[in-house]
């Protein structure tokens, strides 16, 4: 398979690049400077210098010309204001999914947040961005073009992974470890089955391919 995935050069992106190489996957990841180039490549990952703030839908569909799946794992990070968090967890997710509809990638992955909601409440920065990454998951999910699976793991760690986990469509709240978020990325995009699936990780009993499975067709 070849999946392009969108923050290339984020935390769980980057995991979740070795995990494809690894397997025999293509993996390309869409970064914004071209300096992150290197690290990529020393994966064994195709770097693809775009910036998804200022791209057009047509730029974004041709690189995903000829992907199996696309999978949005970008975020303007904690460090940054209210804006960024329209411009990047709500707009360049719009823009990825629109460009992967017009490229014909139906699978499609969107790394989202526990408690997400667009009708979420609130003006501090944590609020927007809750209520940022709702609406994005709202518009992705509306997209018949897609077969989407929108994952909301809960609070993100860099304790090493266990490769177990609880992935369910209402978990409750928890931890787990951005190894195990990559990895469960990684076992979804290779099961179209979670298509039209909205589900919450945290860590839990079960190994990461019998959760996947535990929930697909559902």
């Amino acid at each position: 398979m070849r999946i392009v995935i969108a923050g290339g050069h984020g935390q769980i992106a980057l995991r979740l690049e070795r995990l494809l190489v690894a397997r025999g996957d293509e993996a390309a990841g869409i970064i914004r400077k071209p300096e992150q180039a290197d690290e990529l490549r020393r994966l064994g990952a195709e770097p693809v210098v775009l910036d998804l703030e200022s791209a057009t839908v047509e730029e974004v569909a041709e690189r995903l010309e000829g992907a199996d799946a696309a999978v949005f794992a970008a975020g303007a990070g904690p460090g940054s204001g209210v804006g960024r968090k329209e411009t990047v967890d709500k707009a360049a997710a719009v823009l990825f999914a629109d460009a992967a509809v017009r490229a014909g990638v139906r699978r499609f992955v969107i790394v989202s947040s526990m408690g997400a909601d667009p009708a979420h409440e609130g003006d501090e920065v944590f609020d927007v961005y809750l209520r940022a990454k709702g609406e994005a998951d709202a518009y992705v999910r509306g997209l018949d073009a897609l077969d989407w699976t929108v994952l909301r793991p809960g609070r993100l760690t860099d304790d090493a992974g266990t490769g177990l986990v609880r992935l369910e469509a209402h978990t409750g709240r928890g931890p787990v470890p951005r190894d195990d978020v990559a990895a469960v990325l990684a076992e979804l995009v290779d099961t179209p089955a979670t298509a039209g699936l909205t589900l919450e990780l945290i860590s839990g009993p079960a190994p990461v391919s019998v959760a996947v499975k535990s929930v697909a067709g559902n």
